[in-house]
């Protein structure tokens, strides 16, 4: 992956593909009838119900439900930390990488070491890495900040940290569980821009997992709301704005306000 400037990504998303054309790319995340069950007996949770989802190479998909749906569970699935009790994940072979809700950089390390160590253990060699870092940091513009520290950062910053070594990785599929949620919503709104941004410049695939209706609407091809007890899907929502987007955006609110309605059904359904 070459090197671009900030300018540069924030006009890649005016020449994103269409989610026809991404979905005419093939499928890189096949779930059908998955299952997952956790303890046996009085103790039993079936976390997971005969879920089948599948997810077009290129995709950007938000999971959306209530709190102990399974979206975190469906997660780990698709990534191998888990198995299915029941049923198929097939990500045909591709790499995945894994972002979480925490930036997750190793405190004793600088950034740029963070990022580093990604690159070594992706088999990169010692002399491609340093020039590699520099790049990745540039990517998530973080140029010059690669000698400090995690806790000399913003929030914003570990997570664009976290971002560079989910890059380092050369992963087809990215996953990402809640990774913003702990921003401020000036922050989190910035993200959203780098996001999309790294999404559309890099073709990734991207299963994003968020409580935040209104954040769906802004990042994802379509959202899957989840219904809870078990966790299957209850709704899938296409999402047919252009990109980019932008919170303020009448219509993306018109989008998020239908399938708010919806979740708090869920919530509602769910809590008592």
């Amino acid at each position: 992956m070459s090197t671009v400037s900030s300018s540069s990504l924030a006009n890649s998303t005016a020449t994103a593909s269409t989610p026809q054309e991404r979905t005419d790319r093939g499928v890189a995340v096949d779930i059908r009838g998955v299952s997952k069950v956790f303890g046996s007996g009085a103790e039993e949770v079936v976390a997971l119900s005969d879920v089948d989802l599948q997810i077009a190479a290129g995709e950007f998909v938000c999971l959306l439900g209530a709190s102990g749906c399974g979206k975190s569970t469906l997660l780990n699935l698709v990534a191998g930390l888990d198995k299915p009790t029941s049923g198929t994940v097939d990500t045909h072979g591709k790499r995945i990488a894994f972002m979480f809700q925490e930036a997750t950089l190793f405190p004793w390390l600088t950034l740029a070491q963070n990022v580093d160590l990604a690159l070594r253990l992706n088999g990169m060699a010692k002399a491609d890495r340093k020039p590699r870092v520099e790049q990745l940091l540039e990517k998530v513009r973080l140029g010059g900040r690669g000698h400090r520290r995690p806790h000399e950062l913003s929030g914003g910053m570990r997570q664009r940290g976290a971002l560079a070594r989910v890059l380092a990785q050369d992963a087809d599929i990215v996953l990402m569980d809640e990774p913003f949620a702990a921003l401020d919503a000036m922050t989190r709104d910035a993200m959203h821009d780098e996001i999309e941004s790294l999404w559309s410049e890099l073709g990734l695939t991207v299963m994003f997992v968020t409580h935040n209706v209104r954040e769906a609407a802004r990042l994802s091809d379509r959202t899957v709301l989840m219904e809870s007890g078990p966790g299957r899907v209850k709704q899938i929502y296409p999402v047919h704005l252009p990109r980019p987007r932008h919170l303020d955006d009448p219509h993306l609110t018109e989008q998020a306000a239908h399938m708010t309605d919806e979740l708090k059904t869920e919530v509602a359904r769910h809590v008592r």
